[in-house]
């Protein structure tokens, strides 16, 4: 069975023996977990060749019922997991065990911390789990013959987990994986009956293939441990939280429970079964948008797919788990889907579904929906730009730091906001800035401070385009209070062009004569209580986030100037309107404006030119 054709070693991709050290030390708390890892690997290979056996019935053979089977032998102190499903070709088996073939690697080591349960978490979203193997085994070896190949093409892999793996072309008569674990000392536990079947009832009983358990060698007494029931063709009532814990954790990878779920059956004009999940942690490749997202899709309890993205919009990217339909063909492809009208439908529904469910968490489980917030917001954000008809169901879910809440965090509602307006406010005041401590301290924010009024501090990167297209809530508008045009309850009308200017119009002339180059224009604020000067933007312009993002990103955006609003009651502005010397005078301007720009964010364009008169003039003040 074995005839050895060519043995060859070859060495772990750099990130898998880093991994497998990490796997060996961080999960050996929790070391059982290696079963559910191997059982769910070989229930996908079955689903993957029920799937292709569709188009070519031939790939099974004259073994078309497909199973596990587990084998244990406490005299060899070896356990193993088989299955009759596709199995891998010599390329396959390389690429799937030699390498971990997604993207997010490097990210995935630099986050590694020694601390056990945070490196379990990660190892779980990052999707590893075959080589959990190697906690509690010293060498495995993985023997296949991926359907539709001959007997003679078969591979065998082995290895001991340190740093190299042997791979040799064998004779295999049956199809499907073989994958043998030698046990280390003091896991001979894992080869006893009793101890397998309560792990499978643990953590795998959901499996949609029968189960087996038996000793090595025998033939005559195999014993069907699971339930062999698809989890979601079940009723919700007859499925315990801990089963659909248990099911996500095989449809993600992910080792952490989910937060929360929604398992649904629709009859009628569409007859289809969805269970979405919401996870707690992130995944690597979150915000890879390209990366492969999506359900798991099955026609009649027949896999399709894995990462079926069309039945979701992209901003629920982070949704994890299954959608079975009844009324489209086995035969489907993603090309027939994106054509499929019923899709439409369909994916409707499903959007819906999963924003009721984060209603309900966010209403029920303040807790759990602020961790969502945290991982996922962001992301959730993009929802107001891409899906139009669900925007306010999607604006009542959102979350926002503000002026209320001096911790920083996300957890105001629009609602929550629309509370605490004060008397004759009709606006939705905001400011965007790069991160809460500049915004936090952002001089814009002084009168309304004095006034008592909310302002909500937006410094995600999407934020920007968040207020563009909601633009209003509850009949409020949005009110970016770093405009040139700002008005304020109780206030006289605009805050910049009034009055005063022309007052003070011989120092604006002169300081607009010193920063031609730098600015649109000088007006006195008064939107200022402390600081002695801001920058401002057109109402028509670029915010100056947005601006810097695309500029990032190569762009070209088109050369604008910014406004300087002065504080005309501030000490430093009283002494520079006093000021007789024209060249400090000329100092002194362009030290008020770049104190202006560091204030809301942005980068000096001549760094060397500030810290020159910086220096210039704590010269001269240390020589008063």
């Amino acid at each position: 069975m074995t005839k050895s054709k060519g043995p060859e070693t070859l060495g772990f991709q750099t990130e898998v023996r880093q991994l497998l050290k990490l796997m060996i030390h961080s999960l050996y708390s929790n070391k059982e977990i290696f079963l559910r890892e191997l059982i769910s690997n070989a229930s996908d290979a079955a689903d993957r060749l029920r799937f292709e056996a569709i188009e070519s019935p031939e790939l099974l053979g004259d073994d078309p019922d497909l199973g596990i089977r587990i084998e244990y032998s406490g005299d060899d102190k070896t356990i193993t997991v088989m299955d009759n499903g596709i199995g891998m070709s010599r390329d396959e088996l390389i690429d799937n065990l030699g390498t971990i073939a997604r993207s997010g690697t490097a990210d995935f080591l630099q986050h590694m911390t020694g601390d056990e349960q945070k490196d379990a978490q990660l190892i779980g979203q990052f999707g590893v789990g075959f080589y959990s193997s190697f906690i509690v085994a010293d060498r495995v070896i993985v023997e296949t013959r991926r359907a539709g190949l001959k007997d003679g093409e078969a591979v065998r892999w082995e290895s001991d987990g340190q740093g190299e793996f042997t791979i040799e072309t064998i004779e295999r008569s049956e199809r499907g994986t073989r994958v043998t674990l030698h046990l280390k000392e003091g896991e001979t536990e894992f080869a006893e009956a009793f101890r397998i079947e309560s792990l499978i009832r643990k953590y795998s009983d959901h499996i949609g293939f029968p189960v087996t358990v038996a000793a090595a060698g025998a033939s005559d007494d195999d014993k069907v441990v699971n339930s062999a029931t698809a989890l979601w063709t079940r009723s919700r009532s007859d499925v315990s939280d801990d089963e659909y814990k248990e099911f996500y954790k095989q449809v993600s990878h992910d080792f952490s429970d989910p937060l929360c779920w929604s398992h649904n059956h629709v009859e009628g004009k569409r007859d289809y079964t969805s269970l979405l999940y919401i996870p707690s942690t992130q995944p690597f490749d979150l915000w890879n948008r390209e990366a492969p997202r999506g359900l798991k899709f099955y026609v009649k309890r027949v896999f399709i797919m894995d990462d079926a993205e069309q039945f979701l919009p992209l901003y629920l990217r982070f949704v994890k788990g299954v959608i079975d339909s009844s009324d489209l063909p086995l035969n489907i492809s993603r090309e027939m889907l994106q054509q499929n009208a019923e899709l439409t439908a369909m994916r409707s529904a499903l959007t819906r579904r999963t924003l009721d469910m984060l209603k309900k968490l966010a209403k029920k489980e303040s807790a759990d929906y602020a961790a969502f917030w945290e991982n996922f917001g962001t992301v959730f954000k993009e929802g107001l730009v891409e899906d139009h008809s669900n925007k306010d169901k999607i604006a009542k879910l959102l979350r926002f730091a503000s002026t209320q809440d001096s911790s920083g965090k996300q957890t105001q509602t629009l609602d929550d906001y629309l509370s605490r307006m004060t008397d004759g406010q009709e606006k939705i005041y905001y400011l965007l800035a790069d991160n809460y401590a500049t915004a936090a301290a952002s001089p814009h924010l002084e009168q309304l401070r004095d006034k008592g009024i909310e302002v909500l501090l937006l410094t995600d990167p999407i934020d920007s385009w968040v207020v563009e297209h909601l633009m209003e809530f509850d009949g409020k508008a949005f009110a970016d209070i770093a405009r040139e045009q700002l008005s304020l309850p109780d206030s006289d009308g605009e805050i910049t062009r009034d009055a005063s200017n022309e007052e003070h119009k011989p120092l604006l002339k002169k300081i607009k004569k010193v920063l031609k180059d730098r600015v649109e224009a000088v007006n006195v604020s008064r939107r200022l209580v402390d600081s002695p000067a801001c920058v401002v933007s057109a109402a028509d312009e670029l915010a100056p986030q947005i601006r810097r993002m695309l500029e990032a990103s190569g762009q070209s955006v088109p050369a604008t100037k910014p406004i300087l609003e002065i504080n005309i009651g501030h000490p430093l502005v009283e002494r520079l309107s006093g000021e007789k010397d024209d060249t400090r005078f000329n100092e002194v301007s362009n030290i008020l404006l770049d104190h202006a720009l560091l204030a809301e964010g942005s980068q000096l364009e001549n760094p060397a030119a500030y810290v020159r008169r910086m220096n210039q003039l704590l010269l001269e003040i240390g020589s008063d």
